[in-house]
Protein backbone atom coordinates (compact mmCIF):
# COMPACT_ATOMS: atom_id res chain seq x y z
CA UNK A 1 0.00 0.00 0.00
CA UNK A 2 2.15 2.85 -1.23
CA UNK A 3 -0.79 5.80 -0.83
CA UNK A 4 -3.42 6.84 1.71
CA UNK A 5 -6.52 5.14 0.86
CA UNK A 6 -8.72 8.20 1.90
CA UNK A 7 -6.31 11.33 0.47
CA UNK A 8 -4.02 9.31 -1.44
CA UNK A 9 -0.73 11.12 0.17
CA UNK A 10 2.43 9.19 -0.47
CA UNK A 11 3.78 7.11 2.41
CA UNK A 12 7.59 7.56 3.39
CA UNK A 13 10.07 8.33 5.82
CA UNK A 14 7.96 11.02 7.73
CA UNK A 15 4.25 10.16 6.80
CA UNK A 16 4.15 6.33 8.52
CA UNK A 17 1.15 4.21 7.58
CA UNK A 18 -1.51 2.97 9.18
CA UNK A 19 -4.18 0.50 9.33
CA UNK A 20 -7.76 0.82 10.85
CA UNK A 21 -8.46 -1.92 13.39
CA UNK A 22 -12.10 -1.84 11.82
CA UNK A 23 -11.84 -2.02 8.01
CA UNK A 24 -7.87 -3.27 7.48
CA UNK A 25 -7.35 -0.23 4.98
CA UNK A 26 -3.90 1.74 4.96
CA UNK A 27 -4.47 5.25 5.73
CA UNK A 28 -2.26 8.20 6.81
CA UNK A 29 -1.95 9.99 10.29
CA UNK A 30 -4.56 12.11 9.28
CA UNK A 31 -7.25 10.04 8.40
CA UNK A 32 -6.42 7.00 10.90
CA UNK A 33 -6.35 9.38 13.93
CA UNK A 34 -9.59 8.12 16.04
CA UNK A 35 -9.15 6.13 18.84
CA UNK A 36 -12.95 4.02 19.42
CA UNK A 37 -13.15 1.09 21.90
CA UNK A 38 -14.26 -2.01 19.54
CA UNK A 39 -15.92 -4.90 21.66
CA UNK A 40 -16.75 -6.79 18.95
CA UNK A 41 -13.61 -7.53 17.96
CA UNK A 42 -12.26 -7.92 21.46
CA UNK A 43 -10.63 -4.77 21.74
CA UNK A 44 -11.10 -3.09 25.12
CA UNK A 45 -9.22 -0.35 25.16
CA UNK A 46 -10.00 2.14 22.24
CA UNK A 47 -7.81 1.38 19.26
CA UNK A 48 -7.31 3.16 15.67
CA UNK A 49 -9.62 3.72 13.27
CA UNK A 50 -10.27 5.75 9.83
CA UNK A 51 -12.99 8.22 10.61
CA UNK A 52 -15.74 5.75 9.11
CA UNK A 53 -14.85 2.81 10.42
CA UNK A 54 -15.10 5.26 14.28
CA UNK A 55 -18.63 5.97 13.88
CA UNK A 56 -20.11 2.89 13.34
CA UNK A 57 -17.86 1.76 16.14
CA UNK A 58 -18.93 4.35 18.26
CA UNK A 59 -22.83 3.80 17.12
CA UNK A 60 -22.55 0.01 18.35
CA UNK A 61 -21.06 0.96 21.28
CA UNK A 62 -23.79 2.88 22.11
CA UNK A 63 -25.87 0.49 21.34
CA UNK A 64 -24.67 -2.50 23.73
CA UNK A 65 -24.58 -0.11 26.21
CA UNK A 66 -27.67 1.01 26.51
CA UNK A 67 -29.87 -0.77 24.11
CA UNK A 68 -28.63 -4.83 24.04
CA UNK A 69 -30.18 -5.09 27.83
CA UNK A 70 -33.53 -3.86 26.87
CA UNK A 71 -34.04 -6.51 23.69
CA UNK A 72 -32.54 -9.45 26.39
CA UNK A 73 -35.00 -8.96 28.69
CA UNK A 74 -38.01 -8.72 26.63
CA UNK A 75 -41.05 -7.32 25.95
CA UNK A 76 -45.05 -8.49 25.58
CA UNK A 77 -46.53 -8.63 22.42
CA UNK A 78 -49.73 -9.57 20.59
CA UNK A 79 -48.27 -11.58 17.76
CA UNK A 80 -50.05 -12.16 14.56
CA UNK A 81 -48.80 -14.95 11.81
CA UNK A 82 -48.69 -14.55 8.19
CA UNK A 83 -51.84 -13.20 7.12
CA UNK A 84 -54.07 -14.90 10.24
CA UNK A 85 -56.48 -12.86 11.69
CA UNK A 86 -55.71 -14.25 15.72
CA UNK A 87 -53.06 -13.36 17.56
CA UNK A 88 -51.43 -14.77 20.68
CA UNK A 89 -50.03 -12.71 23.59
CA UNK A 90 -46.09 -13.60 23.58
CA UNK A 91 -42.86 -12.02 25.65
CA UNK A 92 -40.37 -11.34 22.62
CA UNK A 93 -36.76 -11.05 23.54
CA UNK A 94 -33.22 -11.85 21.63
CA UNK A 95 -31.44 -14.49 22.65
CA UNK A 96 -28.27 -14.97 25.41
CA UNK A 97 -25.91 -15.54 22.51
CA UNK A 98 -27.42 -12.59 20.66
CA UNK A 99 -28.18 -14.96 17.39
CA UNK A 100 -32.10 -15.37 17.75
CA UNK A 101 -35.32 -13.56 18.50
CA UNK A 102 -36.98 -15.39 21.00
CA UNK A 103 -41.20 -15.15 21.14
CA UNK A 104 -42.52 -17.54 23.99
CA UNK A 105 -46.64 -17.92 24.67
CA UNK A 106 -49.08 -20.35 23.66
CA UNK A 107 -46.60 -21.40 21.07
CA UNK A 108 -42.45 -20.74 21.01
CA UNK A 109 -40.61 -19.54 18.07
CA UNK A 110 -37.14 -18.80 17.37
CA UNK A 111 -36.09 -16.82 14.45
CA UNK A 112 -32.60 -16.48 13.57
CA UNK A 113 -31.71 -12.90 13.39
CA UNK A 114 -29.64 -13.56 10.10
CA UNK A 115 -32.60 -15.34 8.56
CA UNK A 116 -34.37 -11.68 8.98
CA UNK A 117 -34.88 -9.73 5.42
CA UNK A 118 -37.12 -6.95 6.77
CA UNK A 119 -37.82 -4.52 10.08
CA UNK A 120 -40.61 -2.37 9.90
CA UNK A 121 -41.38 -0.42 13.12
CA UNK A 122 -45.04 0.73 13.77
CA UNK A 123 -45.96 4.52 14.99
CA UNK A 124 -48.43 6.31 15.93
CA UNK A 125 -49.22 10.05 16.78
CA UNK A 126 -47.49 11.76 14.01
CA UNK A 127 -48.06 15.14 13.98
CA UNK A 128 -47.25 17.88 11.04
CA UNK A 129 -43.97 19.17 11.57
CA UNK A 130 -42.05 15.97 13.22
CA UNK A 131 -43.59 15.73 16.46
CA UNK A 132 -43.85 13.12 18.87
CA UNK A 133 -44.60 9.48 17.35
CA UNK A 134 -44.26 6.59 19.48
CA UNK A 135 -43.71 2.89 18.48
CA UNK A 136 -46.80 0.66 18.84
CA UNK A 137 -45.73 -2.33 16.73
CA UNK A 138 -43.73 -3.39 14.00
CA UNK A 139 -43.71 -5.86 11.45
CA UNK A 140 -41.06 -8.53 10.24
CA UNK A 141 -40.40 -10.55 7.26
CA UNK A 142 -37.63 -13.65 7.81
CA UNK A 143 -36.88 -16.48 5.84
CA UNK A 144 -38.15 -20.29 7.05
CA UNK A 145 -35.03 -22.44 7.39
CA UNK A 146 -34.25 -24.69 4.68
CA UNK A 147 -36.88 -23.41 2.39
CA UNK A 148 -36.60 -20.18 0.20
CA UNK A 149 -40.32 -18.90 1.95
CA UNK A 150 -40.51 -15.74 3.61
CA UNK A 151 -42.90 -15.43 6.28
CA UNK A 152 -44.40 -11.90 8.24
CA UNK A 153 -45.03 -11.54 11.68
CA UNK A 154 -47.12 -8.44 13.07
CA UNK A 155 -45.81 -7.32 16.53
CA UNK A 156 -48.68 -4.66 18.72
CA UNK A 157 -48.06 -3.67 21.93
CA UNK A 158 -51.08 -4.19 23.99
CA UNK A 159 -53.81 -1.38 24.85
CA UNK A 160 -54.92 -3.55 28.33
CA UNK A 161 -51.61 -3.28 30.16
CA UNK A 162 -50.53 -0.03 30.19
CA UNK A 163 -47.59 -0.80 32.92
CA UNK A 164 -46.08 -2.87 30.51
CA UNK A 165 -46.86 -0.35 27.07
CA UNK A 166 -43.77 1.92 27.93
CA UNK A 167 -41.39 -1.37 27.97
CA UNK A 168 -42.88 -2.52 24.67
CA UNK A 169 -41.85 1.16 23.14
CA UNK A 170 -38.35 0.82 24.58
CA UNK A 171 -38.26 -2.75 23.53
CA UNK A 172 -39.04 -1.79 20.00
CA UNK A 173 -37.03 1.55 19.76
CA UNK A 174 -34.08 -0.76 20.91
CA UNK A 175 -34.86 -3.20 18.11
CA UNK A 176 -35.04 0.01 15.38
CA UNK A 177 -31.79 0.84 16.34
CA UNK A 178 -30.17 -2.89 16.20
CA UNK A 179 -32.00 -3.23 12.37
CA UNK A 180 -29.87 0.36 11.52
CA UNK A 181 -26.29 -1.32 12.72
CA UNK A 182 -27.47 -4.58 10.96
CA UNK A 183 -28.27 -2.80 8.06
CA UNK A 184 -25.42 -0.93 8.23
CA UNK A 185 -22.74 -3.21 8.99
CA UNK A 186 -24.70 -5.47 6.03
CA UNK A 187 -23.87 -2.47 3.62
CA UNK A 188 -20.15 -2.33 4.81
Amino acid sequence: CPRCMQCDTKFDFITRKHHCRRCGKCFCDKCCSKKVPLPRMCFVDPVRQCAECALVSQKETEFYDKQLKVLMNGATFFVTLGTSDKSELMVCRLSNNQRYLVLDGDSHYEIEIIQISTVQILTEGFTPGGGNTRATGMILQYKVPESEEVTQMKFTAGEDFSCNKKLSASWLAAMHKATKLLYESRDQ
